[in-house]
């Protein structure tokens, strides 16, 4: 049986067929790269709304490619510096770090089901050139680093393999190693897609150092309760998400049992993974609102 976030993986691959991001025969290989056998992936597809047709050529490895117009939300980021830090038992992290000069908060950003990449390092970036020091956690750090896959699906099939306890204690020792570099300051986390789903996640295990979190389109663990955090929480959400918006009542009852200052935003007429410049969903103007949402988030309750 399949764990929740290894079926949330399969869903966004079957989502990608679908939507003719990628051919039928891709999201087959994808699929069995996750463990689903023909029979399985083929009712996958069928239950997700595929009709049986490949969508789009697609090579083995091809993800899908950034407008040539797209520009992304935010300002120029600063540069990022790759770094290596202390994890759980013995374990060395590796993420990408940006200082902010005279920053006013510090951000652990996590990546969405591809691992760490450019776009994700860009985040953390632009996140510092907008006062707030970010750390980008490789969550693939133990199997190398997201880098020593050639095959994107790969990482994701490999980020399916690894249990949410493992998770939790990595995203936790970057919180340590945050503290470290940023003294003094308050903690935050943005989170995108899979990093969203990680952002609930971490907020179900009474991590009470987080001062905001911001999980975008993610999707919210099972019988997720956030006693024991005092994050101030903003869900981000696209109208044309219908996978992940069915979780969002219920992360809404989450967080109002829980007594957390929270926001749930929709953002209307835009699908999953819309802040994503070097996507096939990217819209630069509601990327552009959401990046101004989180700075204003995270100005009241970072900064």
């Amino acid at each position: 049986m399949m764990s929740p976030f290894k079926r949330y993986l399969a869903e966004e691959i079957a989502l990608d067929h679908v939507e003719g991001l990628i051919s039928r025969r891709e999201a087959l290989r994808r699929l069995a790269l996750l463990g689903l056998g023909l029979p399985a992936a083929t009712a996958l597809l069928s239950a997700c709304g595929a009709d049986g047709q490949a969508a789009v050529p697609s090579t083995p490895t091809a993800s899908p490619s950034p407008s040539p117009t797209a520009s992304p939300a935010g300002p120029s980021p600063l540069p990022t510096e790759a770094i290596t830090f202390a994890g759980p038992e013995g374990a060395t992290l590796r993420g990408a770090w940006a200082q902010a000069p005279n920053g006013k908060g510090a951000v652990l950003v996590i990546h969405e089901n591809r691992g760490l990449n450019d776009h994700t390092r860009s985040v953390a970036g632009r996140l510092a050139a907008s006062g707030y020091s970010a750390l980008a956690l490789d969550l693939l750090s133990r199997e190398g680093g997201t880098e020593s896959f050639s095959d994107t699906a790969q990482a994701t099939a490999k980020l399916g393999e690894i249990p949410p306890e493992r998770f939790v204690a990595d995203m936790k020792a970057a919180l340590d190693e945050l503290a470290v570099r940023a003294p003094g300051t308050k903690l935050g986390m943005v989170g995108f897609c899979f990093g969203g789903g990680m952002t609930w996640l971490l907020l179900s295990n009474a991590e009470p150092r987080l001062a905001a979190a911001v999980p975008f389109y993610g999707p919210l663990p099972d019988g997720a309760d956030f006693a024991g955090t005092r994050a101030a929480v903003l869900g981000v959400y696209a109208e044309q998400d219908d996978r992940v918006n069915a979780t969002r009542d219920a992360a809404r009852a989450a967080l109002e049992k829980a007594g957390l200052t929270h926001e749930i935003v929709t953002f209307p007429g835009v699908g999953h993974a819309f802040f994503n410049d070097t996507g096939q969903r990217y819209n630069a103007q509601a990327a552009a609102q959401a990046y101004q949402r989180v700075l204003d988030w995270f100005g009241t309750h970072l900064a």
